[in-house]
């Protein structure tokens, strides 16, 4: 068999290769490694995320029903102003005709002596 310049070629570059996947497994190795504690980080990431979420959407829900009551106190309030507003006025303006009528003669009777 003779050995020719192609074939120590072939055999350099297979024992090239060799070297380079002895090379790269520990690096590949680490990088395998790394994937699988970053895997479990953002699994345990998810699992404390979740119940946090479900606890603030819990939260916006329960503000969201305290405003809506807030909000019919309020115009409930709002309204019981206007009346009192419309119960003082006629309640002044009931109140303080005769008082008028009253002046009004008083100043006539005044005037006439």
């Amino acid at each position: 068999m003779e050995i020719t310049l192609g074939g120590i070629a072939a055999i350099i570059a297979a024992l090239a290769f060799v070297g380079l996947v002895v090379f790269l497994v520990r690096p590949l190795t680490k990088l395998g490694k790394t994937f699988d504690e970053l895997t479990k980080s953002v699994e345990k990431l998810t699992d404390e995320t979740i119940p946090a979420l479900t606890n603030a959407a819990e939260t916006v829900a329960r503000t969201n029903t305290q405003l809506e009551r807030i909000d019919t106190i309020t115009t409930a309030a709002a309204r019981t102003a206007e009346d009192l507003s419309a119960t003082t006025t006629l309640v002044t303006s009931t109140v303080s005709a005769p008082f008028l009528a009253v002046r009004n003669a008083v100043g006539k009777l005044r005037g006439n002596r």
